[in-house]
């Protein structure tokens, strides 16, 4: 077993330590998030079956191994339905995540309004008056809101003691309240399914258990029938004593919502939730070394194409050339799990290439790798390739035509323009070159036409930008006159005698 772990400790690598972190961090956010809900002791069974599992594949218990994945790849549905709130509140944090600023509490603000809010529920209390108050958390309420009318007005006591008259349209209905003012009242919130049979609640706190399971508000539930007052959070409905418990009840409601700013970011982070957290690190580290830990090495070999890159433009590779490759790579099995096949190249720079014929040994730094693998072989070692250099010139462009209709004949022919830029080889140098149009049918019925028509270049004759351009020709054609023989000029007066005789 040492052997084990001192070879697993030396081939830690730093990007294990990232993977081992990331993976924590979201460990950690999920063992928080599902810290104080009821679907806890699901996703903590769970759990246990998933250690078992690491378990069964570090010892390498075959059947066991077996089972348990047959198992998770069913259980993937079940979750879903399972923890169907809880996933559409995550990804609903998560969309918002990113549209609101950080938002800093202020001290003297919060305690005023925790101060109103509980002095506020206490005079209800006594009064006998029902009240259903909700603080807003982090969660978006919106989808759980029915009705209600918008207010937008500023906390205060005098405000929530009037919304809350018998007398009020709005009073049966719910407050809510967002950063120290109060956005609606009236609302109707949904209503809680998980009803303990021994108690019996009325219906504000039936609603309020309800929002509870659903977000991450709190409710202050005021009875007119006992005169209580109770707080429901994070799926649970507690009573409150008196004017202070609530209050510092808020206050730390505040605090959790609308944190103040801390002096050690860092370590005010590690210092919250520290057994989720070294919880999420020992997790963390287990699935390292139950999927993350590179064990044997493999060789495998790929065929892959050769490009060559960065050619001078003044440059041209000639003749035949190497279009692939044979590549070995070695690595652990994990590794090949993180490379695209279709995306290896052998890539040859060309930038620093002379003219003329050279020899170019491929090598493992023109394969770009992840991490983990290595090129342990390449086949062939060597390629061949010829490069000319590239002479540019002007050259006056030709058009072709196809045999013009019977009774007309080409008169005149206008390109526009009339000659193109092209670069060739050295080599052609001493050759004549033609640049051409293709050829080009003309209409029978009209004497002056124009026609676009695409270049025929040569072989190994480019244009500048790559591209074969199009030119305009201007064709003008021409009735064939049909001209007498001369016997035939002679012949007719001879015959006009003859008529006459």
């Amino acid at each position: 077993m040492l052997p084990r772990i001192l070879s697993m400790l030396k081939s830690f690598q730093v990007q294990d330590i990232f993977d081992i972190a990331i993976i924590a961090v979201m460990i950690s956010a999920l063992l928080v998030w599902f810290k104080d809900r009821a679907s806890r002791f699901v996703l903590f069974g769970i759990g246990v079956l998933g250690l078992i599992y690491m378990l069964a594949r570090l010892f390498q218990l075959y059947l066991t191994t077996l089972v348990l994945q047959g198992f998770f790849a069913s259980l993937l549905f079940v979750l879903v339905v399972i923890f169907q709130e809880d996933l559409r509140r995550f990804f609903e944090r998560l969309a918002l995540w990113g549209r609101f600023k950080i938002k800093l509490r202020d001290a003297t603000s919060s305690t005023s309004s925790a101060e109103i809010l509980a002095h506020t529920a206490d005079n209800l209390a006594r009064q006998r008056i029902g009240a259903l108050m909700v603080l807003a958390g982090k969660d978006p309420l919106d989808r759980h809101l029915t009705g209600g009318v918008r207010l937008d007005g500023l906390l205060s006591e005098s405000l929530l003691e009037s919304i809350f008259d018998p007398h009020s349209r709005g009073h049966d209905g719910a407050v809510i309240i967002r950063d120290n003012r109060i956005e609606q009242f009236g609302c109707h919130l949904p209503l809680t399914s998980n009803i303990h049979p021994k108690r019996r609640y009325g219906l504000r706190h039936t609603a309020a258990l309800g929002l509870s399971e659903r977000s991450d508000a709190l409710c202050i539930v005021v009875s007119e029938e006992r005169g209580a007052v109770s707080v429901a959070r994070k799926e649970k409905l507690n009573a409150v004593a008196n004017a202070a418990e609530l209050r510092n009840i808020l206050e730390k409601f505040f605090a959790q919502t609308v944190p103040a700013r801390p002096h050690h970011p860092i370590l005010a982070w590690l210092k919250k939730n520290p057994k989720e957290k070294a919880l999420a690190l020992l997790l963390a580290f287990i699935f390292w070394i139950t999927f993350g830990y590179q064990r044997d090495s493999v060789r495998r070999d790929f065929t892959v194409p050769i490009e060559y890159v960065n050619l001078a433009p003044d440059r041209v590779l000639e003749g035949s050339r190497a279009t692939e490759a044979m590549v070995t790579l070695t690595g652990p099995s994990q590794a090949f799990q993180l490379l695209s096949p279709h995306k290896l190249r052998v890539s040859i720079d060309l930038e620093k290439v002379e003219t003329g014929k050279q020899d170019i040994p491929l090598t493992g730094s023109m394969v770009t790798l992840p991490v983990g693998l290595t090129v342990n072989s390449i086949k062939p070692e060597h390629i061949s390739i010829s490069v000319s250099k590239v002479i540019s010139a002007d050259l006056f462009i030709e058009a072709v035509i196809d045999s013009p209709p019977s009774g007309w004949t080409v008169q005149q022919t206008l390109i526009s323009p009339p000659f193109i830029r092209i670069l060739f080889p050295d080599r052609l140098r001493s050759k004549r070159l033609h640049i051409k149009t293709e050829p080009i049918q003309v209409r029978p019925t009209e004497e002056l036409q124009v026609h676009n028509a695409k270049l025929v270049l040569p072989a190994d004759v480019r244009v500048e930008d790559g591209k074969i351009p199009t030119v305009t020709v201007t064709v003008k054609l021409q009735k064939k006159v049909w001209k007498s023989s001369s016997h035939s000029r002679k012949s007719s007066p001879e015959a006009s005698q003859n008529a006459s005789n």
